[in-house]
């Protein structure tokens, strides 16, 4: 397919929702309660959300839990849903025959013969993308399924607990109601969309998403700045953030480059928030500031949400919530590290001077304490350590 760049600005006709339209894109339906109109959207409690489910697959890694459950499956998405997470984050794209569905990178790779394959799964028919990996059907095999790793080889895609590929009309069927839907609108960084077919992209996802979200919660992610713009043009109901990296990698588009213009990027089309890699805000603690000046709000991603120490130092910086990997360690500790305690309560009634917090051991129920003191020199020493 030919794509060529057009820019949202070029497109008058994205402020008018057409009249035909079957999605009632300007109801104002919240079910957490969150009013996600620009001005006023707020995240009303600290955020647990879990990566692709129940975590990613690093399948070259020694650790077993992250290779113990399909990514993006519904089997994930319900066994985070036991470690009672806020959300599940999860990669939508939209095949051939205009179906949503859930996978993450943008092509999918198999074996045959001894040849191995790829095939790009936004050109891939329904059909043939669900014939890759576990049937449902009892006793018809799929598809092998192998992955590229960073590094450039292809490794069989082994988890102990593997599942069926799924659709996002499935995804909203079969996992646990309670649970918040984070939905990455994923596309490739290599291509450049043209308008219409962002358009055409993102009404196949927003018509399943209002048919069958009901009273789900529901945010919109996506790295593509015009992605982004479209899509929160399109429908005012559910929050739209803009995922960034903040700067760890360069892009062409300087929408991408920086928090500063994430920042930007979210004011000028009304976005709610900024999903940021967690190491950006390290190294910058004084964007969180800015974030919240601009009335944002801020959720991270990365390795680091996986270290329980770290996800405490951004509840106290004012980060709103994270995306994390190991779900039943990260959902333990914030329930034990930010549930009120005697000690908070006796402490607000000492005199001024007395029960100056020390930095404390994260370990077992103990609740780390900070002065303002401390933790001003743990944001001045914490970019110190990122960079080195």
């Amino acid at each position: 397919m030919a794509l060529k760049a057009v820019h949202v600005s070029d497109v008058p006709c994205l402020d008018q929702v057409p009249e035909n339209t079957s999605l009632g894109l300007y109801s104002t339906r919240f079910s957490t309660g969150v009013d996600v109109g620009r001005s006023s959207f707020r995240i009303p409690n600290f955020l647990v959300i879990g990566h692709r489910g129940s975590g990613m697959n690093m399948l070259q890694s020694s650790d077993r839990r992250m290779k113990a459950i399909k990514e993006n499956s519904i089997r994930s998405f319900n066994a985070a849903a036991e470690f009672s997470v806020d959300f599940v984050e999860f990669d939508v794209q939209v095949t051939k025959d205009d179906v949503p569905v859930i996978f993450h990178d943008n092509f999918i790779f198999s074996e045959e013969n001894g040849v191995v394959y790829e095939k790009r799964v936004t050109e891939l028919l329904l059909s043939d993308f669900l014939r890759y990996g576990p049937q449902r059907e009892p006793g018809k095999a799929g598809k092998s399924m192998l992955r590229k790793t960073k590094d450039g080889r292809i490794v069989n895609w082994n988890v102990e607990a593997d599942d069926c590929l799924c659709t996002l009309k499935e995804a909203f069927e079969k996992t646990t109601p309670s649970v918040g839907f984070n939905i990455e609108l994923k596309l490739d960084d290599n291509i450049v969309y043209a308008q219409e077919h962002l358009v055409h992209v993102l009404q196949a996802i927003l018509e399943v998403v209002f048919e069958y979200a009901k009273d789900r919660p529901i945010i919109f992610s996506t790295f593509q700045p015009d992605a982004a713009q479209l899509v929160r043009k399109l429908q005012s109901t559910y929050p739209v953030f803009f995922l960034t990296n903040g700067g760890s990698e360069l892009y062409h588009d300087v929408r991408r480059n920086s928090l500063e213009e994430a920042i930007k990027l979210c004011l000028e089309n009304g976005l709610q928030g900024i999903v940021s890699e967690v190491k950006a805000i390290f190294r910058n603690p004084a964007a969180v500031t800015k974030i919240k000046e601009a009335k944002l709000s801020l959720l991270t991603y990365g390795q680091l949400n996986n270290v329980a120490e770290a996800v405490y130092m951004q509840h106290l910086m004012g980060v709103e919530g994270v995306i994390v990997d190991l779900v039943k360690e990260i959902t333990e500790a914030v329930s034990d590290l930010m549930k009120p305690s005697k000690e908070d309560d006796e402490e607000e009634s000492l005199p001024e001077g007395e029960g100056v917090g020390v930095v404390g051991q994260m370990a077992g129920k103990s609740k780390p304490q900070f002065s303002q003191r401390e933790l001003s020199f743990l944001l001045k020493l914490i970019p110190e350590l990122i960079h080195s």
